[in-house]
């Protein structure tokens, strides 16, 4: 994380970080910058990293984020939960599928066909 140490973040601090990031992410999704996406990505990879690592695996932090506003920003959480929650996680991921937010909806549809299929494995 540029300029930020993890390690020195709360749970909660960390969750807020990422929930900022996938706003950000959407909004890049809408410029069609997907290097800026990307970059953000990489970010929120660190994140979950950190929390992953913590005591308890302290992904569970980012549940709180299934009902954000931001269509991104649910399905960067539930992505990131899978293998801690995988009920909820799926069940958010299909409510996004078929909400015809585009384009988590289709990213959404994606991963739910991927699982399916024995292809993405959660971490």
């Amino acid at each position: 994380m540029k300029g930020l140490n993890p390690a020195s973040l709360t749970d909660a601090e960390l969750a807020e970080r990422f929930a900022q990031n996938g706003i950000a992410q959407s909004e890049a999704l809408l410029r069609n910058s997907s290097k800026r996406f990307n970059r953000i990505f990489d970010e929120n990879s660190k994140i979950i990293d950190e929390l992953k690592g913590r005591p308890g695996d302290a992904r569970s932090a980012l549940i709180s984020l299934y009902g954000h506003r931001n269509y991104q920003v649910r399905l960067n959480a539930a992505q990131a939960t899978l293998s801690i929650a995988p009920d909820q996680a799926r069940r958010q991921i299909e409510e996004i599928a078929s909400s015809k937010h585009f384009p988590q909806a289709g990213d959404a549809g994606m991963c739910l066909w991927m699982l399916d299929e024995g292809m993405f494995k959660p971490r």
